[in-house]
């Protein structure tokens, strides 16, 4: 096994195994894990956004970056709205393609693969403008198509409005849109906040794949051939479509490969939580969550090694 993957598949199972173990053990009860959850989404991973991208110089190459990582998202939708009429398939089948093959676990799985495959501080402010670039625009989506879903026979005007005001409180949206603010006004923070933004933040990673173990074990898990259909769309067709656009873009690397990568990444695990209160294919939802971050420390070095870093 060569350093790349003992880099990333390691910490990650060892992690994932910690967390399903401390819920086997009764060491986590059943509903801790949501403590933890509400930490990194309220506190921690709003800090690694607000921070680094208040840090960050903002030019012409970093925002083909970011225009980079939008594309691929409005491109799936674009396809798969396109089917969706010429074949007449069911909205339902319209909703579950698009919130399985788009959303994905950048915060949670995404920036510690990133961290763990290029241990260097570039590689990990990288991570965090792709996932300010995609999640923005992808969470966006899947809010409508949640409530869409909900509502069934409500107008789109109700649903975007309702979309409008969940956005507007949403802490990660907000954390992004303060980190652009400090940005683009050139104000510092100071440095003992800086620090302290820093030192939260620099613990997500960490307790982000310890609760997917947590999150993962003791499910119920059916649909699984359902899982893996989907699954294989978010696998192959989102980073291959990035793909094409980062060479069309003409991107290098590292950017390149932090940008597919990030495509690559396992459905989010908020959509756990998500279905449950919209009622959208809780238990395919879960397998699929299950089915693609296990799978991912397996794919996603794959992905490595057709990207050249062996």
């Amino acid at each position: 096994m060569d350093n790349v993957a003992i880099r990333t598949v390691v910490p990650i199972l060892l992690l994932i195994g910690i967390g399903a173990a401390s819920k086997k053990f009764g060491i986590l009860k059943p509903g801790d894990e949501r403590v933890l959850s509400s930490y990194i989404y309220y506190f921690a991973l709003p800090a690694l956004l607000l921070v680094n991208i208040a840090e960050t110089i903002f030019t012409a190459q970093t925002l083909k970056f970011m225009v980079a990582g939008v594309i691929p998202v409005i491109t799936v939708l674009l396809i798969y709205l396109i089917l969706h009429i010429l074949f007449r398939f069911a909205r339902n089948s319209f909703y579950l393609l698009t919130l399985s093959t788009i959303f994905g676990s950048w915060g949670f799985y995404g920036i510690p693969f990133v961290m763990f495959a290029f241990p260097t501080r570039q590689a990990e402010r990288l991570a965090i403008l792709a996932l300010v670039s995609i999640a923005v625009v992808s969470f966006s989506i899947a809010l409508t198509i949640l409530e869409l879903y909900k509502l069934r026979k409500t107008t789109i005007g109700k649903g975007l409005l309702q979309v409008a005001k969940r956005l507007s409180r949403n802490p990660l949206i907000l954390s992004i849109a303060c980190g652009f603010l400090l940005a683009l006004t050139g104000i510092k923070l100071p440095s003992p906040l800086a620090t302290s933004l820093h030192m939260l933040g620099g613990t997500t990673a960490t307790v982000a794949i310890f609760l997917l173990g947590a999150f993962l074990y003791g499910r119920k898990y059916t649909n699984i051939i359902t899982a893996l259909k989907l699954g294989s769309l978010k696998i192959l067709l989102l980073p291959l479509i990035a793909v094409v656009t980062t060479r069309l873009l003409n991107i290098s690397d590292p950017e390149r490969s932090i940008l597919i990568l990030m495509h690559a990444m396992p459905v989010a695990l908020s959509m756990i939580v998500l279905s449950e209160r919209y009622d959208f294919y809780k238990d395919t939802i879960a397998t699929l969550i299950l089915v693609s971050s296990i799978g991912a420390v397996v794919y996603l070095n794959l992905w490595l090694f057709v990207l050249g870093h062996h």
